[in-house]
Order: C-alpha cells, then structure tokens, then sequence
C-alpha cells in the first residue's frame, strides 16, 4: 500500500485503482467497474442508477440491502422492496414472477431484482449460476443486481468461476474487505454505461476519491492471493458448525453452513453472545434469536480450538436449546 502507485481517480488518473476495476472486472466477466469505499455504497450506487423513484424492487426478506443498510434504498433512490420468502437463503422463482404479475392488479410496478450471493443470514448459503439464471429469467428482462458481497466465497464453494455466477446479473458488487482481507474497499460492476452513470452516482453519495490507490492496492492483493484460501475458512466453520450442533443448538443443522458463516437459533442470543465474550471469542446477533459466527484469515486452528472450548463450557450453561 505504501508503494501504490497514485493518482487522482476522481479524474480516472489513479493507475491503481484502474488496475482493481479491470481486475474484478475480469473476473467477474462484466465490461466495466468502479472502486467504492463500501458495499452498501455500491449497492445504493445500483439502486440509484438500475430504477427510478416510486419503483418496487424484488428482494429477500432477510437480504443485506432490505434490512442491514439502515433504510438506504429508500432515502437515496426512492424505491420500495417487495419482499420475498428467503429464510433458507434461496428465492423461488415464482415468487419473484408473482411480484411482477402484480402490476396487473393495480400495484406499483416492479422494476428491479436484488440478489444476494452468499446469502448472509441464512448462514452464508452459495447461489449456483442456474439459480441465478432462472431468477434472471423470472424477471423477464427487467435489470437484476447481485449483492456479491462474498461472491469469492460463493465461487469456491461451489468451485465455479465468478464469471459464471455473476454473468446472469445486471451489476454485481463485491467486498474486498471481508474474506480477502482488504482493510477498506469494495468493486461494483456491469454494462460501460451503467458503470459510467455509477461513477456520477458515486460522486453524488461523496463516494469520489483522490489517491486511492493505496486502498486498492490492498485489494489486489486481496483479489490476487486470497481468493484460494478461503477454502480454509469454509473448513473451520463447518467445524464450528458441528459443535454448535452439538452444543448450544441442538436443532440447527451443520449441514447448512457451506461457506464461512454459522448462523443458528438461540433463545437468548444476546445472553449467548455476551457469554462467549467473556470467554474471548467474539461473535454477533442477526436478530434476538439468531447467532452469527464468521470465521476468517485472523482465525487460525489454535484460535478456532479456543471457540469451541468455549462452546463447549456453555453446554449446560446459557439456555442452550435442546
């Protein structure tokens, strides 16, 4: 990072950051893309740019974009979600069709599809590429964005190139800060043009930045180096998913996390929480009822052997459901 080569990308000067943007897109298979600080900004920079106030947008229930970005599509594109059934982290194609036919009963039109690849709260499940093309399919031509978030992860589970699992969507943005390691940074991506109005959007959202390039540099490391050992974290967590079965979870299935999530039922998932902090392993709530585990490339075997020690003392400890 401290020998990136900088420029002003506000004027497209960074050479850096031009190299991540050819980079992702490349991998992704999509003509043109464009460095944001964050993923919901690139999500918001979709929104904005994909439909028009007063739109209705598909969407899981329990996406990213519906209910962790604290309103955003509402405030900055105007738009309304009509939300669909993902508990399993899955859209059934009907459904998404079925909010479309609406329009003929006199509601408002929808205009939009928001994918999400892995699905976070359901536990990181992976969306293959027929998935996504049927739900593509299922929006009978109307623009589908893919929040890629952890794409990279989706890829190697599945063992698919990204350009597969990305080539249905419209736009697809990714983080570069979560499992490859980036501290800051993530890539929206698709047509030249859209890519084009996305860059004016992002200026509108104080997105534009100067020398940049110490930022992505990180994530072409990132994109370069990590990609492959996610595969290491997907190992760890199905480890962790197993003694959560066993442990302070009774009825949650391990076969469910495929990737680097563990998201499972707890009564009292707060008390949870705060019990494996005082124990030194930090984790999160999705809902009062649901715990998040994530495991990633600061969480080493020794330390994963201490997770689960501590798992383990809470067996009869803090409510564990049985």
């Amino acid at each position: 990072m401290a020998n990136a080569e900088v420029g002003d990308d506000g004027y497209g000067e960074d050479p850096t950051v031009n190299e991540l943007e050819e980079a992702y897109a490349a991998w992704v298979g999509k003509p043109a893309a464009v460095f944001v600080p964050s993923g919901v900004m690139a999500n918001q920079i979709a929104m904005r740019v994909l439909t028009r106030p007063g739109d209705v947008v598909v969407a899981g229930a329990l996406q990213h974009v519906v209910g962790f970005e604290m309103g955003a599509a509402a405030r900055n594109a105007g738009i309304q979600f009509h939300t669909v059934d993902d508990t399993d982290g899955h859209l059934d194609p009907r459904s998404v069709q079925t909010a479309f036919d609406a329009e003929r009963h006199h509601q408002p039109a929808v205009r939009a599809v928001v994918l999400e690849n892995t699905h976070m709260a359901s536990g990181g499940s992976p969306m293959t590429p027929e998935e996504t093309g049927a739900l593509v399919a299922a929006a009978g031509g109307f623009p589908v964005h893919l929040d890629g978030a952890r794409l990279f992860n989706a890829a190697v589970a599945l063992g698919v190139a990204g350009s597969a699992l990305a080539a249905p969507a419209t736009t697809v943005m990714s983080c570069l800060s979560k499992g490859l390691c980036a501290p800051v940074g993530s890539v929206l991506a698709g047509a030249a043009d859209v890519i084009a109005q996305g860059r004016v959007e992002r200026k509108r959202l104080g997105g534009s930045m100067r020398q940049a390039g110490v930022l992505a540099a990180a994530g072409l490391v990132g994109l370069r180096t990590m990609v492959d050992r996610l595969a290491d974290d997907h190992r760890r967590a199905r480890r962790l998913a197993d003694v959560v079965a066993e442990t302070v979870s009774r009825d949650f299935d391990p076969a469910t996390c495929r990737t680097n999530i563990v998201c499972f039922e707890h009564p009292d998932a707060e008390a949870l929480v705060g019990a494996l902090a005082a124990r030194g392993v930090l984790a999160g709530t999705v809902t009062s009822t649901r715990v998040r585990l994530v495991t990633h490339a600061d969480v080493d075997d020794e330390m994963l052997d201490v997770a689960i020690g501590a798992l383990v003392a809470l067996r009869d400890g803090v409510g564990a459901t049985r």
